[in-house]
């Protein structure tokens, strides 16, 4: 069980005057000790109800964001995440900038073995955006590259 010295950091968790940004804000992101650096595991976040704004027309955009990433040290708290992704709300960004902010912001947060992001944007004019963004460390280039070649893969199966 973690201590209190352990949880001291987290300051959104189990806060119940909860504030949401009105715009992007990286500095929500908060992060705990990983207890296991030892194992190499896998950590996936489902983000069914992600939303920003289009740049150019101030409209909506909604998307599925996908996190997964291999930890480190440092691992990211849920509620910090969650604020944190609701802060594009008003954030004029295209889909693909969201996606590679969200893992760029991640990977300089964390410092993870592997990270990779994948948005599944619902359709506007008639087309739908799939943006993918990942990156691994030296030991994970691998990964980086045969997760970048699947995921080519599945979208020209579609």
């Amino acid at each position: 069980m973690r201590n209190e010295q352990e949880l001291s950091s987290l300051s959104l968790l189990g806060n119940q005057g909860t504030v949401y940004a009105d715009d992007y804000k990286p500095s929500l992101l908060e992060t705990f000790d990983n207890k296991h650096p030892d194992n190499e595991y896998v950590v996936t976040f489902d983000c069914p109800e992600f939303t920003t704004l289009c740049p150019k027309t101030g409209q909506p955009d909604f998307g599925h964001i996908y996190i997964s990433y291999i930890p480190r040290q440092k691992m990211v708290e849920s509620k910090s995440l969650k604020l944190y992704l609701f802060s594009f709300r008003n954030h004029g960004d295209f889909h693909e900038d969201c996606v590679n902010i969200i893992m760029k912001d991640l990977r300089e947060l964390m410092d993870p073995k592997y990270i990779e992001v994948k948005g599944i944007f619902m359709p506007r004019g008639g087309i739908s955006i799939y943006p993918f963004a990942n990156w691994g460390d030296a030991d994970h280039e691998q990964l980086a590259r045969e997760r970048r070649a699947a995921m080519l893969s599945e979208l020209s199966a579609r």
